[in-house]
């Protein structure tokens, strides 16, 4: 199981402790963005990792951004695109938000999540 917060099996390269590319955290990566994780949620509208902290098919954009960081450019983008289209036009990331109607959601704006995400956009289009 993989919690979507920080620290996380998926942000261990975001926290210094192995590369991206390191085989081990591949396999990690691969386990935790899939059905075998409790907490990963395939929707409608979208898919991630949620939380015990949030209802049960509850996707938080914490992850999204996370996953996005940790991935190659074309995913980092893809995440932000998922981001945009799931805040329920409001220009802020929620806590969580329900896989198959992004607009249930928990949280109409939530400052670590939206924090994540402007990292998310800086990394990847303004540093090489």
């Amino acid at each position: 199981m993989d919690d979507a917060n920080v620290p996380s099996l998926l942000s261990m390269p975001y926290l210094g402790y192995c590369k991206k590319e390191d085989t081990l955290y591949q396999h990690t990566r691969s386990f935790i963005l899939s059905h075998h994780n409790p907490y990963y949620y395939q929707g409608t509208c979208a898919s991630g990792i949620g939380s015990p902290h949030t209802p049960k098919n509850y996707i938080r954009h914490i992850a999204l951004s996370m996953q996005g960081l940790t991935g190659t450019k074309e995913e980092a983008k893809k995440m932000i695109n998922l981001i945009l289209e799931t805040s329920n036009n409001e220009g802020l990331c929620h806590e969580g938000f329900n896989k198959d109607e992004p607009s249930e959601y928990t949280r109409s704006w939530f400052a670590w999540a939206n924090s994540l995400f402007a990292e998310l956009v800086y990394q990847t289009y303004f540093v090489k």
